[in-house]
């Protein structure tokens, strides 16, 4: 209608002009209103496709003897991890968390049920799947470079080629210019650093960590914990991280899994749909986290 009137305007204006050519600007016009009234068919959103699951854990069980008695420390363990997934495993002391994580490591082949990783039954370590634990574990005569390059001692990957990347690696976990400083000559926070950066230098596909902030302050603990969504996220890794801290298990975790004790087994698995970098202060962050903590008062 509005194009309609600036003709009639326009030829109000401009008695000179024939009326075929008005015609001609007024078919124009309507010709356009009809266009505008076609109908836009935006894209329709392809689906997310679900990404495959790297990591299967089926009715797992473990037992240790006691003062000669047998005392079961897992029970019933059932678990799906897909990849890229950060999960997020929180329970009491004694539940058996650092004991699974032990399993999927390949650091203890003593269990019953089934570990499937990567297609194949987990009964030994394996380059694919690094870990880190809650003590950074360096060796106090080697420096930070030489700690890290530890890391190849069973492997043929040339000298040059590990040499750069350690060099990378102490980039990215933010220790340049410590390459030549001993442990004792940094802090514990920078201890754990290197040794996230001494289970990565390998390019596992799968990283376990076992409460490796719990020795650490609490101001360490939160800028750490920020550190390990950005290598996450850097380096696409399928994570695992045991915790007692309900706060840092919704933090960093696409999923909470809830253990509870005597047998260790799987309570609930509770989902962390918030969107990233996760935010402590957002009111559904912290009805997940008052959800799970409801689960250990």
């Amino acid at each position: 209608m509005s194009s309609i009137n600036t003709v009639l305007n326009f030829t109000a204006h401009k008695p000179h002009v024939n009326a075929e050519s008005a015609a001609d600007a007024s078919r124009a016009s309507a010709k356009a209103g009809v266009l505008h009234q076609l109908p836009v068919h935006s894209e329709v959103a392809k689906p997310l496709v679900p990404k495959p699951i790297v990591l299967k854990i089926s009715q797992v069980a473990k037992e240790y003897v006691l003062g000669g008695k047998q005392l079961k420390v897992l029970e019933g363990i059932d678990l799906e991890v897909r990849q890229g997934e950060f999960v997020s495993i929180v329970g009491a002391s004694g539940c058996g968390k650092s004991t699974l994580l032990r399993l999927i490591a390949g650091l203890d082949a003593g269990y019953d049920g089934n570990i499937v990783y990567l297609g194949q039954t987990v009964r030994e370590t394996d380059l694919s799947r690094g870990i880190v634990f809650q003590e950074h574990r360096l060796f106090p005569w080697l420096t930070v470079e030489e700690n890290i390059l530890l890391a190849f001692s069973a492997t043929d990957v040339p000298k040059a080629e590990r040499k750069a990347r350690v060099k990378a690696q102490i980039e990215v976990v933010g220790l340049s210019g410590f390459e030549k400083a001993y442990p004792h000559q940094i802090s514990g926070g920078m201890s754990q650093r290197v040794a996230i950066a001494r289970a990565l230098i390998l390019r596992p596909k799968l990283l376990l960590l076992d409460e490796p902030f719990a020795a650490l302050d609490a101001l360490t603990r939160l800028k750490l914990q920020q550190e390990l969504v950005r290598l996450w996220e850097q380096e696409d890794l399928t994570t695992i991280l045991v915790t007692h801290d309900v706060e840092e298990a919704v933090f960093l975790g696409d999923s909470v899994v809830v253990m509870e004790s005597h047998p260790g087994r799987i309570k609930r698995i509770v989902p962390v749909n918030l969107p990233r970098p996760h935010v402590r202060a957002d009111l559904e962050f912290q009805r997940i986290k008052e959800d799970v903590l409801q689960d250990f008062v």
